[in-house]
This record gives structure tokens, C-alpha cells and sequence, in this order.
């Protein structure tokens, strides 16, 4: 209930003609629904790798991851809605679709949640300076989750670095017993 009402008031205020964040941080946060849409599709393409070598656990964590960036793209896009701005998605680069080894699609992975960690960081660096609480309290759940997702990345990294190529389906059956990234984060706001 107490979300509806701050939507209302929330787009009470973009009526008026108030917005509850600034136009430079509705812009950060529009691009930043762009990187995580981009995020969702280079997992679907690291997916459909895995699954084209018959490795279907692999593949299904790399649809989840997915699913999950995209998750993280529409908690965005509300948050913008609900502060009184714009949603206006970037253009989206295509996700680069063959790789070599599983190694290197994985690290291809940890090298982007890496990356994701600097814009939330600069997105919080942002908020803070301009003084914006409300988006601050926002960001520190994708604080949190990008631990979650480095430490998930780097673990997987170095399981398929040790298993190598010929050994994959030691790999799945790491992922089956441990359901490595398996699960939802803890704490993750309702309705988003």
C-alpha cells in the first residue's frame, strides 16, 4: 500500500511539474536502464551458447542472469516513473553472440558486472551530490546486489577456469549440487 500511495504522489508532483530528481540524474538513470537491458541480452547470448554445446545448466543460469538484468532494467524504469521523469531507453548495442571457450563467456560476464558496479557507483556519486536521498536509498539495493553478482561471476570463473574445456560436465554438475546463482536476492524491494 505505501508504495501505491508514494507512486501517486510521485506522479502528483510530475503533474504539477515537479520532478523529484534532476534532469542530469533522470538521464544517468535512463542510460542505465539501457546497460542493464544490454546485460539481459548478452546473457540470453551466452545462454543460447551454452545450450547449442548441450550444457543445459550452464545455460539455464545464463537465462536466469536474464531475466534478472531485466528485472533490474524495469526496477529503473519504475523508479523514474515514480520520481516524475522520463523514460527515455538508449539505443541498445547487439550482444556479442561466439565465443571460443566457456572461460571466455564467462569472464565476459564478470568483466560486465564489473562494469555495472562503476555506473551504480557513479549513479550514487551522483545522487549524493546533487543531494538526492530518495534516489540514494534506491541505489543501495544495487549496491548490494552487485557484491552478489561479482562473487557469483568470479566463483563460476574460476570452476570452469579449473574443470577446462574437455571437463564441462563436471561444471554442470558443480552448478546442479550448488544452485550457484539459483536463487532471488534476499531483501529485494516488493513490486519491483
Amino acid at each position: 500500500m505505501a508504495k501505491k500511495i508514494g507512486s501517486k504522489r510521485a506522479g502528483a508532483a510530475a503533474a504539477r511539474g515537479r520532478s523529484l530528481a534532476s534532469e542530469k540524474l533522470i538521464g544517468a538513470l535512463n542510460r542505465q536502464i539501457g546497460s542493464e537491458m544490454h546485460a539481459s541480452m548478452q546473457y540470453v547470448s551466452i545462454a543460447t551458447h551454452f545450450d547449442s554445446e548441450n550444457l543445459p545448466r550452464l545455460a539455464q543460469f545464463f537465462y536466469r542472469q536474464a531475466e534478472e538484468e531485466r528485472t533490474h532494467a524495469m526496477k529503473f524504469v519504475r523508479f523514474v516513473v515514480d520520481v516524475g521523469g522520463r523514460v527515455r531507453v538508449p539505443a541498445i548495442a547487439a550482444p556479442r553472440a561466439d565465443f571460443a571457450t566457456a572461460a571466455e563467456a564467462v569472464a565476459l560476464s564478470l568483466e560486465w558486472e564489473h562494469t555495472v558496479t562503476d555506473q551504480i557507483y557513479a549513479l550514487v556519486d551522483l545522487a549524493r551530490a546533487e543531494g538526492n536521498y530518495i534516489a540514494q536509498r534506491f541505489l543501495d539495493w544495487f549496491v548490494n546486489e552487485q557484491l552478489e553478482e561479482i562473487n557469483t561471476m568470479e566463483t563460476l570463473l574460476s570452476i570452469v577456469e579449473r574443470a577446462g574445456e574437455d571437463n564441462l560436465l563436471l561444471v554442470e554438475d558443480y552448478i546442479g549440487e550448488n544452485q550457484i546463482g539459483g536463487e532471488a536476492p534476499e531483501g529485494e524491494p516488493e513490486g519491483a
